[in-house]
C-alpha cells in the first residue's frame, strides 16, 4: 500500500521540493521521482528552480513529453496520467492525484497559504478515510 507523507507549513514549495528531491536522490540513487504541479506556469518555475537552486548540486530532470523523459529519474508534469515511474510522487498540484495509488510513496507538500492548507486537510482526510498509512512533518521556518 502506498505510504503518504504530508509536509506542511512550507514557506517556499519549490525550494522545499528541490531539497526533497536532493535528499531522495542521496538516500536512494536509483529512486525515480515524478513531481506533479498545478499547471504549465508552475511547471516552468519548478523546472528553473531545479536547475538553479544550488551551485553544489546537480538535479537532472526532464519535463514529461521531452525526448529524455524516459531516461530521466526525475520527471515534472502537470498531468497526473503521465507517470513513467512508480517509486515516488511529489504532489504540488493541490488535489488528490488520480494515479497516486500506483506509487510506493507520495509526498504531499502543503504551503502556508490558507487555501493550500485547507486543500491539504481535505487530501489528508481523503487518504485517511481510505486507510492509507499517513505521516505528517511540519517544515521548520529556517
Amino acid at each position: 500500500m502506498t505510504r503518504i507523507d504530508f509536509h506542511t507549513n512550507v514557506t517556499d514549495s519549490h525550494a522545499y521540493t528541490c531539497r526533497l528531491v536532493r535528499k531522495a536522490r542521496h538516500a536512494a540513487a536509483a529512486s525515480q521521482i515524478v513531481i506533479l504541479v498545478k499547471d504549465k506556469s508552475e511547471l516552468s518555475k519548478l523546472d528553473d528552480a531545479l536547475w538553479t537552486f544550488s551551485a553544489q548540486d546537480f538535479l537532472p530532470h526532464a519535463v514529461a513529453g521531452d525526448a529524455l523523459a524516459a531516461q530521466s529519474s526525475v520527471i515534472l508534469t502537470d498531468d497526473a496520467a503521465f507517470a513513467p515511474h512508480q517509486d515516488i510522487l511529489i504532489n504540488l498540484s493541490g488535489a488528490v492525484p488520480t494515479s497516486f495509488a500506483q506509487f510506493e510513496r507520495v509526498f504531499e507538500i502543503v504551503s502556508q497559504d490558507v487555501s493550500d492548507t485547507e486543500a491539504g486537510r481535505q487530501r489528508f482526510a481523503y487518504y485517511r478515510q481510505r486507510g492509507y498509512q499517513l505521516t505528517h512533518s511540519i517544515a521548520s521556518s529556517s
